[in-house]
């Protein structure tokens, strides 16, 4: 931790973007759609309701709704076999699941797979019931005739082959099981795919990259192919994955998906110009897209066109977005930005009741302070405090802060112990009230209430790590502050301003070596003005001059306002 009263903020919504979810789960929602496909084309016999069959049809239902399931997954097994029918298989098997009889599940099952090949989801049964080694064989025959009876469907039920295997565990075993079904089919590209689906499960993405090749070489312009070797592409060497997809859009700009791909690729990879660049495309195609537009939006607000995100946060409000809240919220935050202080106060008091409520009331107090009105500020947070005592914890902590942006610490702290007095157990109340202390010189009481918050909860690593870095910074009891500070590490690994906070405490231990290896890490982690102040410090104790000086100098102009850096350059550099 460099600066001791430094809160830890909560990262941007930006990752909202990345919706893309990794290469298994696309393989995944492709083979759902695909199974949607499979049901809508499956053809059924146009089977006369007799009176015989209606009376087994309800003496079936009766038997199941009294808790008989196993009479009742017999009679529908039953009547299957008579009828040939395989809705009523369907039943009979899932039936016999709940009933958890597992020759009976496996009998009508197979008689269901039977009945109607190209269902997935009676090709995962029978494959649960087989999947052993004794009659995965027999599994895979049977499989295999009902690929053979599919016909001109066989490619539509060769990209649910996976999916259909997914009960077995050894996803070895069902790469191997798909690369020996879909040999008598690889002309269809969808044997291909099939056989890149069951690679990548099994880990091997440079096998399915290399199935995915087949496909395409059998169908060019097939868009799933293509994103899915891309994304393999893009894991593997971070770069070509977005080649392959801009060349793929050059010569078919209208594709959707692939461009919805590659702009969350571009996310990814920070490149958020040109990812912006490529929702624009995208809205253009499908101006009421809710998802392309609040993508656009984002990204305009994370470059700072806040004029352009705007139009789009208003736009998504009339379309009808899902959490309206959060984007009054990033409009709010996009007034108050562009000093538009009572547009920025509507916004806050749109947001209703919910998720976002608290945030809102929390801006809208701040927002009145921003403008010399903070008792005003205050009140509202002790009003919203009052008409909901369950969210009163959070309000406090609110106005204490408003307090500290102010200057006003004795004021902040007095609201913290007030609260503390009436819940003298609350970490956060204890942790706060301890920052503020330490800020007020008030060191016992600092020390005392962190190491409270210790023993209530032993794994509060920024507690450890306060109290270490208090020490620290009195240049006091560093050992012990050093074992605070790694005990906090070990509670948050890889936690730049707990890294900093080691990397200080080495350098007051005259160990600049160490020190400069840990505050690198940390400023490599997080850009942060006083993290930079430390590292330049210590860069100007080992003689590195010039590069303490370029540190200071960039930081300062990224945190022209900060008064850590702004002090250590004016010791250094008066």
């Amino acid at each position: 931790m460099t600066s001791f009263i430094r809160l830890v903020r909560p990262a941007r919504l930006l990752a909202v973007l990345l919706i893309a979810g990794g290469l298994a789960t696309l393989a995944r929602a492709q083979e759902s759609a695909v199974e949607d496909v499979v049901d809508a084309v499956a053809t059924y016999p146009a089977q006369q309701l007799t009176p015989q069959i209606l009376y087994q049809l309800m003496l079936a239902e009766i038997a199941g709704a009294r808790g008989q399931l196993v009479v009742s997954a017999r009679s529908y097994l039953d009547l299957a076999k008579r009828t040939r029918d395989p809705r009523i298989a369907r039943r009979a098997a899932e039936i016999a699941v709940v009933s958890r009889q597992a020759d009976l599940a496996s009998e009508a099952s197979r008689l269901w797979l039977e009945l109607d090949p190209g269902s997935l989801q009676a090709q995962q049964l029978v494959s649960g019931a087989f999947a052993n080694e004794e009659r995965i064989e027999e599994f895979t025959a049977q499989l295999a005739k009902a690929l053979a009876q599919q016909g001109p469907n066989v490619g539509v039920t060769l990209m649910g082959l996976n999916r259909g295997l997914a009960r077995i565990p050894d996803k070895v075993l069902i790469r191997r099981l798909v690369n020996e079904l879909t040999e008598p089919y690889l002309d269809r590209p969808e044997a291909h795919f099939a056989r890149a689906n069951a690679a990548f499960v099994a880990g091997d993405v440079a096998g399915a990259s290399e199935a995915l090749d087949g496909a395409l070489a059998i169908r060019p312009d097939w868009e799933q192919a293509v994103i899915l070797k891309a994304q393999f592409q893009q894991e593997a060497s971070p770069g070509v994955g977005v080649q392959t997809l801009r060349s793929y859009l050059g010569t078919n700009p209208e594709s959707r998906e692939a461009r919805i791909v590659l702009a969350r690729m571009l996310v990814a990879s920070r490149e958020f110009a040109a990812a912006r660049e490529q929702f624009e495309i995208l809205l253009k195609l499908a101006p009421e897209d809710r998802d392309v537009v609040h993508a656009a939006g984002l990204l305009a607000m994370q470059q700072g066109d806040r004029q352009a995100a705007e139009v789009h946060f208003r736009h998504l409000l009339n379309l009808g977005f899902g959490d309206p809240d959060i984007i009054r919220m990033y409009l709010g935050q996009i007034a108050e930005d562009a000093k538009r202080y009572d547009d920025a106060l509507n916004w806050y008091r749109a947001v209703a009741p919910g998720p976002q409520f608290i945030g809102a009331q929390v801006r809208f107090a701040q927002v009145l302070a921003s403008r010399g009105k903070l008792a005003e500020g205050r009140q509202h947070l002790q009003a919203a405090a009052s008409a909901a005592p369950q969210d009163k914890l959070q309000y406090v902590l609110a106005e204490a802060q408003l307090l500290r942006d102010a200057n006003r610490m004795e004021d902040a702290f007095e609201v913290l112990d007030e609260a503390l007095r009436r819940d003298p157990e609350n970490t956060d109340l204890l942790y706060e009230s301890a920052l503020a202390a330490e800020r007020l010189g008030r060191v016992e009481v600092m020390e005392g209430r962190l190491r409270k918050v210790i023993a209530l909860k032993p794994d509060q690593a920024h507690a450890y790590n306060a109290l270490g870095y208090s020490l620290v910074d009195r240049n006091m009891r560093l050992d012990e502050a050093e074992r605070l500070i790694r005990k906090a590490l070990s509670l948050l690994p890889g936690d730049p301003f707990i890294i900093d906070s080691l990397g200080w405490a080495l350098y007051r231990k005259g160990r600049l070596t160490e020190a400069l290896e840990q505050l690198k890490t940390a400023f490599e982690l997080r850009a942060d003005p006083e993290i930079a102040a430390h590292l330049g410090e210590v860069l100007w104790m080992l003689g590195r001059r010039d590069e303490a000086a370029k540190t200071w100098r960039e930081a300062a102009q990224a945190n022209p306002d900060n008064t850590v850096l702004a002090d250590v350059i004016k010791k250094f550099k008066p």
